[in-house]
């Protein structure tokens, strides 16, 4: 038994708005690599490598919503609607390999500072900050309940941030001649995209272990349902992401002497709609009294998770 289900990942999320940005970057990341690679700029290559991190994260993100379009079909009874969270660790890894990398050549890069062309690494880091400014604001115009499409925003956003970074670094070396600037921007564009490949492992790691979403207290949850009229015990209660943006609760649920199973169902689903907007839910319900339990026995042999009680239930034990 359960609530309406709303399947799908990327549900209004809006392709056009995501093909536009892919091509912005694109194009302009083609471009700052021969600029790069003509002025001798690490950080206009890291510049570069971060938005081709970004090109991917959108491109799978609409891989993704072609596949979580696919009905659920043989073995695979959700579907497809992971493959955005698939694509998600693929991009936060690569995220973090970029970083190491750019991490050592910057480090190299302060030791042993080659000549830099300050006056094109500042053009060019200029035109990178109008170039994001445009991106990210054709991705806030998509559904960002993806978790590619977040990422993809969150990323576009420390581009922006780099690019102004590189745009000081141009300016400074423009004024100053100190080529130094040039490899300490990139380290502030290593620290962006190992936060944001950290923060996409991290999200994407909880889907897959099918953890709790973030920042919801199961016991709290477990008590509250356990405290609704009607309600004796509460157990093998758990609660997972099926795909972003898509919880998922599944119960068994034991009612006390005299109540309606059905109704105290309906309420319990009005319960996590409304209060948790958790509304794929499976609940287990059976009248307490037809199952005999002893504190020694449970009525489920094999129960996982800790069993939440209704305080103001009837001493059921003796």
């Amino acid at each position: 038994m359960g609530a309406g289900h709303e399947h799908g990942v990327t549900a209004g999320a809006d392709r056009r708005w995501l093909t536009a940005a892919l091509v912005l970057i694109v194009a302009f990341m083609a471009a700052e690599v021969v600029l790069g690679v003509l002025a001798g700029s690490l950080a206009l290559l890291s510049d570069a490598a971060h938005m081709l991190t970004d090109a991917a994260s959108i491109a799978l993100a609409l891989i993704a919503m072609r596949l979580a379009a696919r009905p659920p079909r043989g073995g695979f009874t959700y579907g497809f609607r992971r493959a955005e969270i698939l694509s998600a660790q693929a991009n936060g890894l690569t995220l973090l390999l970029l970083a190491v990398w750019l991490g050592y050549e910057s480090v190299r890069r302060l030791v042993n500072p080659p000549e830099v062309t300050g006056g094109l690494v500042l053009g060019t880091a200029l035109a990178g900050v109008v170039v994001n400014i445009a991106a990210t604001w054709l991705l806030s115009r998509a559904n960002r309940t993806s978790l590619n499409v977040r990422g993809a925003y969150q990323h576009i956003l420390n581009d922006l941030f780099a690019f102004i970074g590189t745009a000081v670094a141009g300016l400074v070396i423009v004024l100053t001649g100190y080529a130094r600037a040039d490899a300490i921007a990139t380290l502030v564009v290593v620290v962006l995209m190992a936060r944001a490949g950290i923060g996409l492992l991290r999200d994407s790691g909880r889907v897959f272990l099918e953890a709790a979403p973030a920042g919801l207290d199961t016991t709290a949850l477990g008590h509250r349902l356990a405290g609704l009229d009607g309600v004796d015990e509460v157990h093998d209660l758990h609660v997972w992401t099926i795909t972003s943006g898509e919880p998922a609760l599944s119960a068994h649920v034991l009612v006390r002497p005299g109540h309606d199973c059905h109704g105290v169902r309906r309420d319990m689903e009005r319960t996590l709609r409304d209060g948790y907007h958790i509304e794929h839910t499976t609940l287990q319900v059976d009248h307490a009294d037809d199952l005999a339990r002893t504190e020694a026995e449970p009525y489920c042999e094999q129960s996982h998770g800790p069993v939440h009680r209704n305080v103001t239930a009837p001493d059921r034990t003796g």
